[in-house]
């Protein structure tokens, strides 16, 4: 296992420029994952890591060493594509054993590899099958087996999931998380699909046209955006019109409608400066204690039922706001046209420059 370092890493195809000069410290058995939109950079930047593409400039280290300028076949990486890759003319245990054949082991210890990385993967007992007579996620298990089994430094995944249904990318996804654990293997994971992201990774980082526009653990990423882009590509999010108030940093005002509401935001803001105040629908509150710091008037616009959520629509002056509700005994329901009271905890809160 080891840990890995891109420094300043940048490529550009012609004026296009597919990474811009990314810094990022991947640690020792870290789960890490490229999250952004279709055509940010984010596969581009696993295939420099894996050597597949050369960058314009900068480096790539795998644990002490330097392998920018390295072929793939000899950076001691295992990489899986959302395409499993299985070849069909083989069996399972002769496709889990190809790379290790390749580089010439004995014939018993590939025999030993091979049962033990089955064992690892779940799939004991199906040596004998071929592709045509595995389901999707056992396609994807023989590919991470094929790769697990040359026992590599660093694990890459593009997309693994993508091609599979979502019942199956739900399980595979837990799974996959499971066995990376039980391994302690570094590994970088790409995809676009943040819910994956926050339930797989240790850390996210954040794509955006070719940058990496924020990096933490999914709680920060979720709670803590720095941008507007990461909070509204990650889940849900209101964004309301507002002005700075007074303060700063952790103890700042914004103004909504002219009435004071106490938030968190940057450093550095001028009263009366345009901003954003971002809130997540499940932290606005219906009917707030009357001693919670904000309380502003709204109605009901709309109500929709989602079966363990009620997910309401709701005018603030001249902006509309979504607030989701559990579906629970005891809380009331309110019709289109009800006057109501709202509110957030305002740590729960991020004042956002525009």
């Amino acid at each position: 296992m080891s840990d890995i370092q891109l420094k300043q890493l940048t490529k550009s195809y012609g004026n296009h420029v597919a990474v811009a000069g990314i810094d990022l410290h991947i640690a020792e058995g870290e789960f890490f994952s490229l999250l952004g939109p279709s055509g940010c950079g984010k596969s581009t930047t696993l295939r420099m890591i894996a050597g597949f593409v050369q960058p314009t400039s900068g480096e790539v280290l795998i644990g002490s060493d330097d392998v920018t300028a390295l072929p793939p076949e000899k950076r001691d990486i295992g990489i899986v594509f959302q395409n499993y890759a299985i070849f069909p003319h083989m069996n399972v245990a002769d496709n889990i054993a190809f790379g290790l054949k390749l580089r010439k082991r004995p014939r018993e210890e590939i025999r030993k590899q091979v049962t033990h990385a089955l064992t690892q993967v779940g799939l004991s007992g199906y040596e004998d099958r071929y592709q045509r007579q595995l389901s999707g996620g056992e396609q994807q298990r023989v590919a991470l087996a094929r790769v697990l089994v040359t026992e590599p430094r660093i694990l890459l995944l593009d997309e693994p999931l993508s091609a599979l249904d979502k019942s199956l990318r739900e399980e595979m996804k837990y799974w996959i998380k499971g066995l990376q654990k039980k391994l302690g293997i570094t590994t970088v994971y790409v995809t676009h699909d943040q819910d994956e992201a926050l339930t797989m990774s240790d850390r996210i980082g954040v794509m955006q046209k070719a940058q990496v526009v924020q990096v933490g653990t999914p709680q920060d990423i979720y709670e803590r955006p720095k941008t507007l882009f990461v909070t509204t590509f990650i889940g849900h999010s209101n964004v309301m019109d507002a002005t700075v108030g007074s303060g700063a940093g952790q103890d700042m005002t914004v103004l909504i409608d002219g009435k004071p509401v106490p938030t968190r935001g940057p450093e550095n803001l001028a009263p009366g400066q345009a901003i954003k105040l971002v809130v997540r629908p499940e932290n606005v509150l219906i009917g707030p204690d009357e001693t919670m710091p904000i309380r502003l008037p709204a109605t009901v616009l709309s109500e929709t039922y989602q079966g363990a959520l009620v997910r309401y629509h709701l005018a603030v002056g001249g902006q509309e706001i979504v607030a989701e509700r559990q579906n629970q005994s005891g809380n009331e329901r309110f019709d289109p046209g009800t006057p109501v009271m709202i509110g957030w905890d305002p740590h729960r809160s991020e004042a956002l420059v525009a």
